[in-house]
């Protein structure tokens, strides 16, 4: 989920891509936790609720985001030193589930954190899993992502 490779243009996008019609503010919350996704993830991504509180809130939202194609919150939520110019979502692929595995630092007492997870998806009609411990910072008070490392 951290890199995603760019690639030129063609045309001018008018309009962010659509969440589709199987996440919606009253549905569960894609992120795993027990909370309709609009009062859960749904809030960081309008900006209702402010900014993810801690990088462990962060990752489910930006999982969420990956899941809705919210490329502007996870253009917005990651480091400006790391952030690519665009998000280039496969259509083919389609995000199952999110398992946080740990979490180090990342609460509002610290400046750095790290969260280790996997994703699943299917992509063409087969499953898979990425594996990812990625890296947060504080950047202007707020929790972004900085990048990540792919694990078995």
């Amino acid at each position: 989920m951290s890199r995603r490779k760019t690639r030129p243009r063609t045309a001018p996008r008018t309009a962010p891509a659509p969440a589709g019609p199987s996440v919606t503010p009253e549905s569960p919350c894609p992120c795993g936790l027990d909370a309709a996704y609009g009062a859960c993830c749904g809030r960081f991504h309008t900006g209702t609720g402010g900014t993810a509180p801690t990088a462990e809130l962060l990752m489910r939202s930006r999982y969420s985001a990956f899941v809705v194609r919210d490329e502007s919150y996870l253009l917005r939520t990651w480091a400006p030193e790391t952030r690519p110019a665009e998000v280039d979502f496969d259509p083919g692929l389609r995000w199952t589930g999110l398992e946080i595995e740990t979490t180090t630092e990342g609460t509002a007492f610290h400046r750095h954190g790290t969260v280790a997870f996997t994703a699943r998806y299917v992509h063409g009609g087969t499953p898979g899993a990425l594996r990812e411990r990625s890296r947060f910072a504080r950047h202007e008070g707020a929790w972004v992502y900085v990048d990540g490392d792919f694990t078995e």
